[in-house]
């Protein structure tokens, strides 16, 4: 059985920061997903769902797709797009704004993080086009879905 999350975030509300990645942690959770993959991918989702609070100009979407192999996550925004993905994909780099920073965030580790906890990790980016990040997890120590 595949199952389909769907999360919108918006931009600058930091209040709503890690409800995304809290939700979808529990709904996997109840389906059975083991600990150790629904905590991989509740972190790939927080640090994404985060990015979209503090880069996104408009906020963006976070998709999840569980199936009996993997758990696939789309993340997506449109705008304002990632200059050097190579330099962004550096630990520590950041281009977080001042508010961001003065709230503690912005340590340059989220991409970095996405990455880490993923199995896949792909990402396009565009100048004034948004961003697309497409993570997987792979399903390996219990395929079960509710």
């Amino acid at each position: 059985m595949n199952t389909n999350f769907s999360y919108d975030v918006h931009a600058g509300d930091i209040e709503q920061g890690g409800s995304a990645s809290a939700m979808l942690k529990a709904e996997l959770r109840k389906m059975g997903v083991c600990e150790e993959e629904a905590r991989r991918a509740g972190v790939t989702v927080f640090e994404g769902e985060m990015n979209l609070l503090v880069y996104a100009t408009n906020g963006g979407t976070v998709n999840a797709k569980v199936t009996p192999e993997a758990i696939d996550i789309t993340i997506e925004d449109t705008g304002p797009g990632i200059d050097d993905i190579d330099l962004a994909m550096t630990p520590g780099y950041s281009t977080a704004p001042d508010w961001a920073l003065n709230l503690g965030f912005g340590a340059g580790m989220g991409l970095v993080n996405m990455q880490r906890n993923a199995d896949l990790f792909e990402m396009h980016s565009h100048k004034a086009e948004g961003t697309v990040i497409r993570c997987r997890v792979n399903r390996r120590e219990n395929a079960k879905t509710s």
